[in-house]
This record gives C-alpha cells, structure tokens and sequence, in this order.
C-alpha cells in the first residue's frame, strides 16, 4: 500500500454531511491524514465534491427538486464555502482547480492542468480539485468527481487513488439490506458481476454512487493506478492506511505500463485531424506492428499540430484502424506523405524523425 503520490477523493457525505453546509466532522481526520503523508514527503491532490451541498443553505430553493440552474448557483456559492473549509485545517497553502470532462479531453488544456499541479506539488501547495459544475451544460447528475478524480490521477501520473465516502467498501451484496454482506478486500479484475453488485447512492445532495466508484477504479487501474474505496466516516480507517494496511476494497493497478498508455490515447485524448493510408501501411500498422511512415499517407484531413492526436484510417474501406500521436502537423504532413523517409529533411528543411507516428504512441482500434 505504499505510495509516492496519490490522489483523494472526498465526496459530498464527507464534505457536507448535514442540511447545515460545510463541517470539520469527518474531514479533520482527512486532513490529518494529508498532513501526515506530506509530512513522509508524500504528494497529495484532493478531488472534493460538496459544492453543492455547501451552498444549499445560501440559495433560496422552494423544492427538494432543484432546477440545473440552482444547482449552478449553488455550486458557484458553495465552492468558496468549501474551499474556505480545507484551508482551515491546514498550515500549506491550498490552490483551486476547477475543470471539466472536456479539460481533460483536450491536449493543451491537459497539459496545462498537467503543468500546473505539477509545479503547485514542488512548491509544498495542497491542490483541490473539483469540477466546474457552475459552466456545465449537462444535468450535474450525469457528471461526478469519482471519475474525474480517477482522470485527474492519469493526468497528475499518481501511482495511487483513494475514493473516501461513506461506505466501506464493495461488499458482496447491498450491506444495508442484507445481514450476510461481506466486504471485499481485493479486486484484481472488474468484470461484469462486480459492476452488479454495484448500488445507487442514498445520498440526495451525492452525484456518485457505487457505479460510478467502480466505473472511476476501473479508468484508474487501467492506467496502472492503484485505486481503493474506503469509509471517510471512520478515523480509523486513515490510522491503518498509515500502517499500510487496507481497510476497504483495493482494486489493483494494470502493471503493464505500455497498455495504461494506449488507454489514455484511446479514451482521453481528443482525435484533432485524420489521415488515410494505403494497404501497405495498414498491414504494417495493425498487422506487424509498426510505425507509421510517409510512405504509407494517402491523403490528410483536418488541421492539427505536431503532437496532436489523429486517426489512422484504412483508405480502401475508410474505416478507422488505430488512433495516435503525430509528429508532424497537417501542412508537413500534407508535403511529405507518399515520400521515403530519407526525403524528409530535404523536403522540409528540418525532420522530427523518420516516423509519422510511433508505434509507442499509437492504439489499434
């Protein structure tokens, strides 16, 4: 259970537990816990949740139903709520990220939250995280931060996620109604039944939910992430995360780093141009597993920059066979497809090698 850098999930029940807003009740003790794993020169980023739920007792509302727009403006509120909460507890500075999905789905945009936590990290600064629910354009209900934090933990390379909530863990069947539930400490691979022993939340001011815990672990142990869920509620749940031992479920991280990659460039990264390729190419890319060379380009669609994502498309039956990272931009590309390698600098007046994508940054579709 040793950890370099991890980051914290804490969700709404945590943050906000009552009618009445922000509380120290439970997240004191996940505060001292963050201090201590400082304190062993650990790296520390919380994903908090509980915008919302901290600004309920600010934003008139007339009904348990509350409109998007309310929902807005309570979020947009009760951030400052909750961020005024955190930073009581702590000596470090703490800094406020706020993002989307779409953030961390465009490359410049995921880089730069890259960069930024990165740089907050070496400076001792606690980075909180949630998501920027007051310029969401869907039902908060459809986004949540269980996933965004197992997102956030590809974009900040963390070796560990800790989702903290107000259950146990995954048990083998619903705790709440059944008296023979057992917990279940270790998952070693999220299949189909584990995703049926998942439940709703019975939390109304919570977005989560088991499903969404599990659907975060799995994102997260696919990238290689260590990922657990554990009770927040319980103080003693940090004194044994301390001494290395798990008092929750552990889903365990994919250990092969190359496949964590390629789940990245599959599900995070966003396609900005495509290029098709002649058969050769394709029975070399899918087939023997190579890289791409300019050789094999056809033709080239869209506009896009060295170290974009573009998709690798068949040309005889235009379907797409693999997604990657190019080396080249849309005008180079345009200049040099169809042409042997050796004639790239001639050609260009400078290479970036003698690949268009690399097979280390490309995934078979």
């Amino acid at each position: 259970m040793d950890f370099n850098r991890a980051v914290i999930k804490v969700g709404s029940a945590l943050v906000a537990p009552t009618s009445d807003g922000c509380s120290g009740q439970y997240i004191l003790a996940i505060a001292q816990f963050i201090t201590q794993c400082q304190l062993q020169g650990k790296e520390i980023i919380l994903v908090s949740s509980g915008g919302v739920a901290a600004g309920r007792t600010i934003i008139q509302h007339g009904s348990p139903e509350l409109s998007l727009a309310t929902k807005k403006a309570m979020s947009s509120v009760g951030q400052m709520q909750m961020m005024a909460n955190w930073q009581r507890f702590f000596d470090v500075p703490c800094s406020q990220i706020l993002i989307t999905q779409n953030d961390l789905a465009d490359r410049e945009r995921y880089i730069s939250i890259q960069e930024t936590i990165k740089i907050q990290l070496a400076n001792g600064i606690l980075p909180i995280v949630n998501e920027n629910d007051t310029v969401t354009t869907q039902a908060l209900s459809i986004g949540d931060n269980d996933n965004i934090a197992a997102l956030v933990a590809q974009a900040c390379e963390a070796d560990s996620l800790f989702i903290l909530s107000d259950i146990d863990g995954v048990f083998t069947k619903d705790p709440n109604i059944a008296d023979d539930a057992v917990l279940i400490p270790n998952i070693d691979e999220i299949t189909d039944e584990i995703y049926a022993m998942a439940g709703t939340s019975r939390n109304p001011l919570a977005k989560g939910g088991m499903k969404t815990k599990i659907q975060a672990a799995e994102k997260a142990t696919e990238h290689g992430i260590n990922t657990y869920i554990l009770n927040g509620t319980k103080s003693e749940v940090f004194s044994s995360l301390l001494a290395q031992v798990n008092p929750g479920t552990r889903f365990a991280g994919d250990k092969d780093i190359i496949s964590a990659k390629k789940h990245w460039l599959k599900h995070t990264l966003k396609s900005r141009g495509k290029i098709k390729l002649d058969p050769g190419a394709v029975n070399a890319v899918v087939n023997q597993g190579a890289s791409l060379l300019p050789a094999g380009i056809k033709s080239v669609t869209n506009r896009f920059k060295a170290g974009d994502a573009i998709e690798l498309i068949d040309a005889e039956n235009n379907t797409v066979i693999a997604k990657g990272i190019t080396l080249y931009s849309h005008y180079d590309l345009k200049r040099i497809m169809g042409k042997h390698s050796n004639d790239i600098t001639a050609i260009l007046g400078h290479d970036y090698g003698d690949v268009v994508v690399h097979r280390d940054d490309m995934v078979i579709l």
